[in-house]
């Protein structure tokens, strides 16, 4: 008995160092707050958003599946103008990776820098043994500033992603808000 309870003891640390065991979840909580610049310097604070929804998406230049859900977000948003809609990198992206992939995919999202801190707050799994997050990952933030739904790579690149959002932001959704914008 005693070593079944010191291999359970140890599978239990060894997955909470994973962070499987203590990740907290990501939607169902208060958005973090931020105020990143985006390419041309101008400051998105996402206090702007206030009383209307958002979608933030942690993407990367170089992803091939970012590509992909860039491409639904800037259809989304052209059938929902009332929605905000913002892109967030991370180092190593910079002003010229970045001018690149908005010419590239004929984006009208505008794509911030964040060193790492906003990530973290999105993320609260990132640690030094855990680094790196996987992308894109798409939230959902209502307009009372929570986080209701969020979609990790593989669902963000799912056929029914772009549905779910709209389910979301016209009220018909679980979890959503009766205010379509």
């Amino acid at each position: 008995m005693k070593r079944i309870l010191t291999a359970v003891l140890a599978l239990g640390a060894a997955l909470s160092t994973i962070g499987l065991l203590s990740a907290q979840p990501l939607s169902g909580r208060r958005a973090p707050s931020f105020s990143l610049p985006d390419s041309k310097l101008k400051q998105h604070d996402i206090l702007d958003y206030r009383g209307k929804w958002l979608v933030i998406d942690f993407m990367s230049t170089t992803c091939p599946h970012c590509k992909e859900v860039t491409k639904k977000l800037e259809q989304f948003k052209s059938m929902h103008p009332g929605v905000g809609i913002l892109s967030i990198v991370l180092p190593p992206e910079n002003t010229a990776t970045v001018g690149r992939y908005l010419i590239e995919m004929k984006m009208t999202t505008p794509i911030l820098f964040d060193g790492s801190q906003v990530a973290q707050s999105y993320f609260p799994y990132l640690s030094p043994q855990r680094p790196s997050l996987d992308m894109p990952h798409v939230f959902a933030i209502n307009p009372q500033g929570n986080i209701v739904k969020d979609w990790p790579p593989s669902a963000a690149e799912a056929s029914g992603f772009v549905g779910e959002l709209v389910q979301l932001v016209t009220g018909a959704g679980a979890g959503g808000d009766k205010k379509k914008k």
